[in-house]
Parts: C-alpha cells; structure tokens; sequence
C-alpha cells in the first residue's frame, strides 16, 4: 500500500507538470511566433512482486522531455513594414550583445538610431548576408541619403513636325550636384535642299548648345540620331549629355503642332530614406523621396532537422543543442521559404486541443488523487485492525 502511494504521487507529480505545459500554451496563444510544446509521459520501472511469483508490478508515472511543435502559425497583416514573417521552414537569426546566436520565429524588428535592425523586445541584432556572403549586421547606417546622379542621357519619343521651326521646353537636367536646370531644344526643319536638323539648346535665352539631327523618310538616320554635347552647369565642372533621338521618333509634316516630348533621363536629385522594407527574398529594400530603390543586405535565416535540435530559450527566442546540425542560408532557397513584409506568425496552439488535453490532465490527476486516498483508507484499516 505504501508503494500504491508512491504511485500515485508519481502521478500527481506527472500531470502537475502536464497542466503546467498546458498553461503555458494556452496563456501564449496570443504570442508571435510562439510554438507550442507537449510533455511526453511513460512509465516507470518495473519489479517482481511479493511472493515471488514472477509477476510484475510497475512503479509509476514517469514525466520525459517536452517537445515542441514547429507546425507553422497563421501569419495575420500588421501594415508595419518591418514585421516580417517566414512562409516556411526558416527562422530568423538574431545575435545578441554577448556574441551569442539565437533563433526566432516572431519577426517584429525595428532600426534603432545606430541605423542598426533589432529585434524589438531584447535589442538584439538581426543578422544578415553582404554580397560577399559574410555574416553582418543589417544597417542603414550609409543608406540614409541617396547622392545625386548628373543627368548623362535623355530619350525622345513620338513626331517631330517637320513643316516649321519647333520647340520643345521643360528638358529637366540633373547637374552633378543635384541641381535642376531646365533647358529648352529648338528644332529647325532642313531648307529646300534637304539636310540636317539644326539644334538650337537653350537655358533661359542662352545657348548652351548646339547640335544636327538627320532623318531618312521620315525615320532618324542612325548615323546622326543623337546629339552629344558639353553642359557646363554654373560653378560645376563640365557635364558632357547625350540626347538620343534613334528609337520611337519620326520627323512626318502634321498640324504644325509638334508631339516630340523627352521620355526618359537617367539623371536624378539627391532624396531622403521614406521607406524601409524587405522582399519575398529577404533582401532590404530602401526608397527614397527621389523615387529611387537601393537593396541592401539579405535576412540570414537558420533552419534544423529534427526538433532536438533546437530548445526554447524564453522571448520567442530558440536556441541550438548542436550548432552542426543547423543549415544557413536565405530566403528563396529550399525549405527556408519566403519572407512577407507587414505580416507576423502568430501562435500555433491549437486552444481546442489544449482544453482537450485540460480536461483529460484533470481527470489523470483526480484519479491519482484518489489512488493515494484508498491506499491511505487501506493503511488506517489495517492500523486500526492492529491495534484490536
């Protein structure tokens, strides 16, 4: 009977531990990137019974390891740019101010005001690759400001009226400094001859250059179908531009109105950063208010075999039993998956199972409750048949 009691206080003792784990789901159901974890029950030794008579009697209820359940959560719209979920097997690698590695499902980083992405409940940092494939910190620490590019090439597109003199206004041009400079070009038709275009460019009512443009029925002659000429922007050094005319214009005689219009110039302002935010292939992706996009360092992520590769570390933080056995790499590749920008993954406790499991813990205890019960009934009957 005295073993009848230890039994059932292995049972206590094991369910105690059950509901705990039970707990701790239910109350995380709510928390990114939180994986739920179930305790693993067996059963204790075994010994021969009294008498010898080759029977075995077992001694109880024996709590084993907690296993976690990676199964992915639901991933829910945050509309922060910097919340970032994994639709995949990969976790993001954190690192943290001892040097040491960690691992998370719960992407919700921000950049501190070292430029530096953190993860934003501990600070650590987020890791990520350079395009050397070197581990290193994500920083905007450089990326803040996009320089200014000098305008090097303009396209044109559509008819140039070739019945009269046209002028064609608002050529912006991006000096090396990030100036703008509006320029106008003035086209005068060939005489009766037949000949070249003359190119007239103006700044305001100064010429700043000069140019010809041939056309062959009506289609620009390759040979003559750009205009490349010197710009020297006030207190800036010599800008040397090409006005490419060779694709998508004609010279044909219309209503005397011109439809010739600038189409492109690769010239632009310096701009300021106004959004950050990261591609289904991890890579940073920054813009600028000069409509310019600049990508920087890839997500490093982490992915493991087996669960016993891996043991919750508290903070929605996981850590590595053996380093070996996790593989590296980016989003995109293999099982890693893809990362989707302004999305976090939520929970993965299933709350129905977890009242399932509640009410068959309760019930385990109870019964084990009642086993200590009848066996202490058991020794005061018998005490009690003694002391008669």
């Amino acid at each position: 009977m005295l073993d009848s009691i230890y039994v059932g206080i292995t049972g206590l003792r094991g369910y105690s531990d059950g509901l705990r784990a039970i707990a701790n789901n239910t109350t995380n159901i709510n928390t990114p990137g939180f994986k739920s974890s179930s305790l693993q029950f067996s059963d204790l030794f075994y010994a021969s019974g009294n008498g010898g008579s080759g029977g075995q009697l077992g001694y109880g209820l024996n709590v084993g390891a907690t296993t976690l359940n990676f199964k992915q959560g639901e991933l829910r719209q945050t509309g922060n740019d910097l919340d970032l979920a994994v639709d995949g097997d990969g976790m993001f690698t954190l690192r943290d101010a001892g040097g040491k590695l960690h691992y998370t499902r719960a992407g919700q980083f921000v950049f501190n005001p070292n430029g530096e992405l953190v993860n934003r409940s501990d600070q650590s940092n987020v890791m990520g690759y350079n395009a050397q494939g070197a581990l290193v910190k994500i920083s905007i620490n450089n990326l803040k400001t996009n320089p200014a590019v000098a305008t090097t090439t303009m396209t044109f597109t559509n008819n140039l009226d070739a019945s009269s003199v046209q002028t064609i206004g608002n050529l912006t041009v991006i000096d090396s400094a990030g100036g703008k400079h509006q320029l106008a070009a003035q086209f005068t038709p060939p005489g009766a001859n037949g000949g070249p275009w003359s190119v007239v460019f103006l700044e305001g009512a100064t010429q700043v250059g000069t140019g010809v443009l041939t056309f062959t029925n009506g289609r620009p002659d390759p040979a003559n179908a750009k205009i490349v000429w010197d710009y020297h922007p006030p207190g800036l050094g010599t800008q040397r531009l090409t006005f490419d005319f060779s694709n998508n214009v004609t010279s044909y005689a219309s209503t005397g109105q011109t439809l010739l219009a600038m189409d492109t110039q690769d010239g632009y302002a310096a701009g300021t950063l106004t959004r950050m935010t990261f591609d289904a292939t991890g890579t940073l992706v920054l813009t600028y208010s000069n409509g310019q996009t600049v990508k920087g360092s890839k997500l490093a992520l982490g992915r493991f075999e087996t669960a016993d590769d891996v043991v919750a570390a508290g903070g929605n933080l996981f850590d590595a039993t053996d380093n070996h056995a996790w593989e590296s790499g980016t989003a995109g590749n293999g099982a890693f998956g893809v990362i989707h920008s302004g999305m976090v993954e939520i929970s993965n406790v299933d709350l129905s199972q977890e009242f399932s499991d509640l009410v068959i813990t309760q019930r385990g205890y109870q019964a084990s409750s009642q086993i200590i019960s009848s066996a202490n009934d058991m020794l005061q009957e018998l005490f009690a048949m003694k002391g008669k």
